[in-house]
């Protein structure tokens, strides 16, 4: 089926639960008006059905190809047209600066635009995202020169970006990277080593990839501490030669198969030092949480249209009749959809995009707050929510993105296991969300031992801040007592690991996980009490959509009904603490 975006479900994000719709009054972003957005979403979403959909199937079957001799990559068929469709429409400068090229736009357009790519074409999604976050680290560390040199080409999509991080030996672990930059007479590093999955390594989109890579300089500590950052281009923008940094072949992978997952070698390659010396995790981690974010996008856009396949389906496929009597009397059989099982994955897919789409816009709307608010107190209050956020939207959305994925499968049956139906490729697409850009395990990891102490721990009090305000200007808030005793969850396991962390890190490693989780069906309570409250009023009003008020309404009583209860059992696991995970010897496993 041709994909739909959800517009109606975001404009009742953007301009009634959020207020996004006042970004226009910052100077920063004076020009995102209402009718602005509306159409950007509106673009896009016909981008992405016309031009981009049709290249994923076909991306799947066909795979990139190497050739060994000229060590180039070709992507699928059709790709080349739909990027260049993509870079024509100006979709690749969408939020970048206005002074190397870009359309300067709030950053929430951007998250929306990721789902809408990543709904129809996941593959062809990361050439253009992994080069955003490529023009940000640029932006935020690069001397001017670089910056002259590359970001209006990267910017306009001319260009492509890659982050060139993990290697044979280690990955979440990064210091024992061997990759080495030596300083050449002209000021240039000679980059010598070895990546592997470096998405959008070599491909035939662009003339050029700038990489940035991770490398130790001579002498430098033998940890992160000793990690400095350098953009590597392929071609060398002053002369015009080929650098040597080649692709050594491709990874065979499960899914996204349209994507050039590259290992990359550096043989002596020309490299320029981007920010300090020995400080280039720190340059680098300004892409990652960015990309951290784009794949939290990645898991919510399969779940979209894994929802529009199964419930498509269920509408039109007959088997079997209604528990409560036939409701297609006319026909051999009922559609599926009157099954109450099948009704109860359908809400769970759809009342969890929803969910989630909320919590990824807000957080995306404090990102835009966080730098463009006039006041002090307001940016560091967005600011600290989007950092506390950040792993958990990358985390919730692309397991449940994947969950719901998997789900839409079951609602097909036989028919979804065939790749006569897209709902396999997508569960193949999404497996990988959990994975790169720092594991989900790692996420977890991120928010309990790093956010939740940062500022004495003011990341997380800014958070509780903003709950119990809700709780306190809304007395009549939808579904108050069942978000109220969410939050006192959430707050009960957040002083057991002030508590117990310190003194036993197994702890905090054994509660992450599930911590990670309670939050975020705590945040997303908070939001769907919000929806639930916009939509009441604007029934009693007699304004908007009367059939999206409505499910809103009832989508909020399934998630506070059957899904926000989840956060019990979470917190008994936290509370349980660590002795159950440890305690095996290794003659245990084998046992």
């Amino acid at each position: 089926m041709q994909y739909q975006a959800p517009a109606n479900d975001l404009r009742f994000l953007l301009f009634d639960v959020l207020g996004a719709d006042r970004l226009h009054e910052l100077e920063k972003y004076s020009d995102a008006t209402p009718d602005l957005m509306t159409a950007v979403i509106d673009e896009a979403g016909k981008l992405a059905a016309e031009v981009i959909q049709p290249t994923n199937k076909a991306g799947d079957r066909e795979g990139c190809s190497y050739d060994a001799e000229s060590r180039s990559v070709t992507t699928p068929a059709g790709f080349k047209e739909a990027y260049r469709a993509f870079v024509e429409g100006g979709w690749t400068a969408l939020d970048a600066p206005l002074e190397f090229g870009g359309q300067g736009l709030p950053h929430t357009l951007k998250f929306i635009v990721d789902e809408i790519v990543c709904s129809t074409n996941l593959s062809l999604g990361m050439y253009p995202g992994l080069t955003h976050g490529a023009i940000s680290a640029l932006h935020a560390h690069g001397s001017d020169e670089l910056k002259r040199t590359y970001l209006e080409k990267l910017i306009s999509g001319e260009w492509t970006g890659t982050m060139c991080l993990t290697e044979p030996q280690c990955g979440t672990d990064l210091g024992l990277i061997r990759t080495r930059a030596t300083p050449n007479n002209d000021g240039s590093y000679a980059i010598e080593g070895t990546k592997i999955w470096i998405t959008g390594g070599e491909h035939d989109l662009t003339d050029n990839i700038v990489h940035l890579v991770l490398a130790k300089l001579p002498g430098a500590p033998d940890t992160t501490k000793g990690i400095s950052l350098f953009v590597v281009p392929k071609i060398l923008p002053q002369s015009g030669e080929r650098n040597p940094a080649s692709c050594g072949g491709l990874e065979h992978k499960m899914g996204i198969k349209g994507s050039a997952t590259c290992v990359m070698n550096f043989e002596g390659a020309k490299g320029w030092l981007v920010g300090e010396p020995n400080k280039g995790m720190h340059a680098m981690f300004t892409m990652m949480n960015e990309a951290r974010l784009m794949v939290g996008m990645q898991g919510l856009g399969l779940a979209e249209m894994a929802y529009q396949e199964s419930l498509g389906f269920a509408r039109e496929r007959l088997q079997s009749r209604s528990l409560s009597g036939p409701a297609n009397p006319n026909g051999p059989a009922d559609p599926i959809i009157v099954h109450p099982d099948v009704r109860r994955m359908l809400m769970r897919q759809k009342v969890l995009n929803e969910g989630m789409r909320a919590l990824a816009l807000f957080t995306g709307h404090q990102l835009d707050l966080s730098v463009a608010h006039p006041d002090d107190a307001t940016r560091e209050s967005a600011d600290d929510l989007v950092q506390l956020l950040t792993p958990v939207v990358k985390a919730f959305l692309t397991d449940e993105g994947f969950n719901n994925a998997n789900i839409g499968l079951q609602v097909l049956g036989g028919a979804g296991f065939t790749t006569d139906w897209p709902l396999e490729q997508l569960v193949r697409d999404g497996r990988i969300a959990r994975i790169y850009e720092g594991t989900n395990g790692i996420q977890a990891m991120d928010l309990v031992g790093r956010k939740l102490s940062l500022k004495g721990g003011q990341l997380v009090r800014t958070l509780f801040g903003v709950l119990a305000t809700y709780l306190k200007d809304n007395p009549e808030a939808p579904h108050r007592e069942e978000l109220t005793d969410a939050i006192k969850a959430l707050e009960e396991a957040t002083l057991w690991l002030a508590d117990h962390a310190p003194k036993d890190p197994e702890q905090a490693g054994a509660a992450a996980t599930p911590y990670l989780r309670v939050m975020a069906l705590t945040v997303i309570a908070y939001l769907w009490s919000r929806m639930a409250a916009v939509a009441n009023q604007q029934l009693m009003a007699g304004e908007g959509n009367k059939p999206l008020l409505e499910s809103k309404k009832i989508s909020a009583r399934f998630y506070f009904e059957k899904l926000l209860p989840e956060v019990h059992w979470l917190l008994k696991d936290i509370k349980g603490g660590k002795d159950a995970l440890m305690a095996f010897s290794d003659d245990h496993w084998a046992a």
